[in-house]
């Protein structure tokens, strides 16, 4: 065994032991351990104070946390009319769902992100907590609002109409994210949302790929996934919709095969694996070893809000389990089924059993699959 491997392994039997204790252990000047020491710590191997280990569960997630404000109508809408709604409010944004979701799985997640010094901040910190995810990374931002995602919902509960106020996420610099990089380093993987700036995103991808960490990136909207860079190498999923995949491949999707054509051009891009997402008609997954469509789960749609996220953390946590592209995507399809059956972003149904439910039931019905 060598001597960082001798260290690593008293500092895990005791995480305060000394650096006089470890220097007689493993036979090494204190100096020579601190040195080491340094260098585990400057690789994510130890975080924090106290001689914190790298968690090998850990993913941080990265990217948007605001309010999500929801205005249904029980009547078909009318545009340029006043429509009668009832709004209700949730924590809301891409990371941050992705997070819940996924500490709701059972996987140890962190979030950074920023809020503003008010209400809707304190009110997402002490909600995202309570469900077990890991806010200490998020920054608090004194002088500016809290981001806020409107949405307009038809009778069928189909988005009409979406709006972003999410002008807190310019204040984010790469120096800050500069601060954070020994958490990001001691995670086993990272998930990215667009909601950053441009050289934020840059930033990450970059550092990402030097230090060989798994990155998943959900492009958010057509508009934010042009914040991507051209070169994606490193990137070991993209998660885009129709037209989020039509922006990224420049081509149109008119066709499940067209979904092939343009996951070979984001492939070329760099990315590893590429999953587009077609709502009501499933998803298409692409990697060099599979690929393929599937159909969603069949069930009642109460609001598509969240079916987003909940797939992508389904699909992620299956990936970091080892399932091939293929199942994970049907462990993200059960995800979104239960997230539409409710009125919830998140659905508190979310559980690994229910999923391995609905996908054995899936199979069941459809044998071929």
């Amino acid at each position: 065994m060598d001597k960082e491997k001798q260290i690593l392994h008293y500092i895990k039997m005791n995480p305060f032991i000394s650096q006089q204790e470890l220097s007689s252990k493993v036979g090494l000047s204190r100096p020579a351990v601190a040195n080491y020491i340094a260098n585990l710590t400057r690789r994510g191997e130890i975080k924090g104070r106290g001689y914190i280990l790298r968690d090998e569960s850990q993913i941080v997630c990265i990217g948007g946390a605001n309010t999500d404000r929801k205005a249904r109508t029980d009547h078909k809408v009318r545009l340029y009319s006043s429509n009668p709604v009832k709004i209700t409010e949730a924590c809301g944004g891409v990371a941050r769902n992705f997070a819940e979701n996924l500490s709701r799985l059972g996987v140890n997640t962190s979030l950074i992100a920023c809020v503003g010094d008010d209400r809707e901040g304190n009110w997402i910190l002490n909600e995202t907590k309570s469900h077990g995810v890991d806010v200490s990374q998020v920054w608090v931002l004194p002088a500016e609002r809290t981001g806020t995602f409107t949405t307009l919902l038809d009778i069928d509960g189909e988005s009409i109409v979406s709006m972003a106020d999410m002008n807190i996420y310019e204040k984010i610099t790469t120096s800050m994210f500069e601060e954070k990089w020994s958490h990001i380093a001691a995670s086993q993987a990272v998930f990215l949302d667009t909601n950053l700036p441009k050289e934020c995103i840059n930033y990450v991808i970059k550092r990402c790929r030097d230090v060989n960490i798994p990155l998943y990136i959900d492009p958010v909207s057509s508009a934010k996934a042009q914040k991507l860079p051209l070169r994606l190498d490193g990137v070991e999923l993209l998660l885009p919709n129709r037209e989020e995949a039509e922006i990224l491949a420049e081509t149109k999707i008119d066709s499940i095969s067209d979904c092939q054509i343009a996951c070979e051009k984001i492939r070329k891009r760099g990315v590893e694996n590429v999953i587009i997402k077609l709502g009501d008609q499933g998803v298409y997954y692409f990697s060099d070893e599979e690929s393929g469509h599937l159909s969603p789960v069949k069930t009642e749609v109460v609001d598509v809000t969240g079916a987003g996220e909940a797939f992508a953390s389904c699909v992620i946590n299956g990936l970091m389990n080892e399932e091939s592209l293929f199942s994970a995507c049907q462990l993200g399809l059960a995800g979104a089924a239960l997230t539409i059956q409710t009125d919830e972003s998140i659905s508190s149904f979310l559980k690994p059993e229910k999923l391995d439910e609905i996908v054995r039931n899936f199979r069941d019905e459809n044998p071929k699959v």
